[in-house]
């Protein structure tokens, strides 16, 4: 088993991975701020079953072979920036609603593979999970037991955080929204704000993932 004093390093290390700024905590309050809680849960829902694939992934060697390969990485950081400037283009082309219907134009399916695609296509994800997992087996076990609990202990607490996120999110886009609308009397620049906003965020994370 896991030694304790490894695991509870783990889990803070886990902590301030996932308390600091980044693509999955900004594309979730942003899908949350602009589309509503539903959305950014199944938006963190697909980020929590890509980070389980990364797990696999960097269990079965393809961190190592992106690594040893620079030019795989390059290929799926240009995929996932296309992808992402794909997802601002079509929010930007979303027309605006005078009612709360715009939040129905993303399912549920559109919203959990935005998410998983998003994450997956960001190698990042994977070196990570690669580089930080063997770091904390405990040698002379099993190595395999405890791959799948670091595993599945960084899928829930990353998507404990994602939750929060969208929580936190969507609190603070109503609460702007009922300043705007006591003062306005309409809905039109909220959504306009809160599409405008989605656009940058999709833009930088897709120029971030580029520059990497």
């Amino acid at each position: 088993m896991i030694e304790p004093t490894l695991l509870s390093l783990y889990i803070t290390a886990l902590i301030a991975v996932y308390i600091s700024p980044g693509p999955d905590m900004a594309l979730v309050m942003a899908i949350s701020a602009g589309k509503g809680r539903s959305a950014g849960l199944n938006t963190a829902s697909g980020i929590a079953a890509a980070r389980a694939l990364h797990v696999l992934g960097s269990g079965l060697g393809l961190a190592a072979l992106i690594m040893a390969h620079p030019y795989l990485e390059n290929f799926i950081r240009v995929v996932g920036a296309i992808f992402l400037l794909y997802w601002g283009w079509k929010i930007f082309q979303t027309p605006l609603r005078m009612d709360q219907t715009s939040k129905a134009i993303s399912n549920v399916k559109s919203n959990i593979s935005r998410g998983f695609i998003t994450n997956l296509l960001n190698p990042k994800a994977l070196i990570f999970c690669s580089m930080l997992l063997p770091q904390f087996i405990s040698s002379g076990e099993n190595p395999l037991p405890q791959f799948i609990i670091l595993g599945g202990i960084l899928v829930c607490v990353g998507l404990i955080f994602d939750i929060s996120y969208v929580f936190l999110a969507d609190g603070m886009a109503q609460r702007m929204g009922n300043k705007i609308c006591e003062r306005t009397q309409s809905l039109f620049y909220l959504e306009k704000i809160r599409n405008w906003l989605m656009v940058f965020v999709f833009g930088g994370m897709a120029i971030r993932l580029l520059l990497g």
